[in-house]
């Protein structure tokens, strides 16, 4: 499904560069009869193809090997601990959207955590009903009436749309790691999140790759769905198919 895709914290102003000048140089490539939301249909399905090949080729083999070697254990540490880094992002978001139950939620996933929990390493909130809520600027841009844009497959990076691109930049900010001065312990956490986040994927992909006709379409539909779900906290509006809210 373009795996590299949903997982990539790769350069988020890079990603954000390339979704416009993909959005001012090739909105003029829309196909007719195109999906209203993915006029860059054609361009998105060969940079999807390529990601599949990254994917394949290199970052689901590093997967695999991390979890057959790293124990069981050690890898719930390791997601914990990079999870409790993005509640402080999304803590961030809650706030900026005025949800102040998922803010609330947040700062008490993050103090509870970092500090009983070994600097995250432990998810004791969860054991105490306090579910994590992700938030990122693009849902806060989308909370506050910014249109969703077209769709954008962005290479190594994957699926997106333009308001997520532009998003990205801000998201950028909100990366913890991205403050570490030492080069190679920033590289080396971000490599180690990638790998893992990756391995927390294989089961779903293997499903995917047996029930779906075409995986570009399902990650596609799957991905907006999800994005519209997030923003309107799993009650979104009625709209029509070109994305335009319904009145009656």
């Amino acid at each position: 499904m373009g795996v590299v895709s949903c997982v990539a914290p790769l350069s988020a102003l890079r990603r954000a560069v390339f979704g416009m000048l993909v959005v001012g140089l090739g909105g003029c490539a829309a196909a007719p009869g195109a999906h209203p939301r993915d006029p860059l249909e054609k361009f998105n399905r060969d940079v999807f193809v390529f990601n599949e090949a990254a994917d394949r080729l290199a970052l689901r083999p590093a997967a695999i090997a991390y979890r057959d070697m790293v124990p069981s254990p050690l890898r719930y540490g390791i997601a914990n601990f990079f999870g409790n880094l993005e509640d402080v992002w999304s803590f961030a978001n809650s706030a900026m959207q005025l949800r102040l139950q998922s803010a609330t939620d947040n700062f008490m996933r993050v103090s509870i955590n970092t500090v009983l929990g070994l600097g995250g390493t432990f998810d004791l909130a969860k054991g105490m009903g306090i579910e994590r809520r992700r938030e990122d600027f693009g849902q806060t841009l989308g909370r506050w009436g910014v249109p969703t844009g077209p769709y954008l497959v962005l290479p190594l990076l994957g699926p997106s749309t333009l308001r997520d691109t532009l998003g990205l930049v801000v998201d950028m900010r909100g990366d913890i790691a991205s403050y570490i001065d030492h080069v190679p312990t920033r590289n080396t956490l971000k490599a180690i999140d990638l790998i893992d986040l990756r391995a927390g994927l294989l089961s779903v992909t293997n499903a995917l790759d047996e029930v779906a006709l075409d995986k570009y379409s399902f990650a596609r539909d799957a991905f907006l769905q999800r994005r519209r779900n997030a923003i309107f906290d799993g009650d979104p509006p009625e709209e029509d198919a070109e994305g335009k809210p319904i009145t009656r």
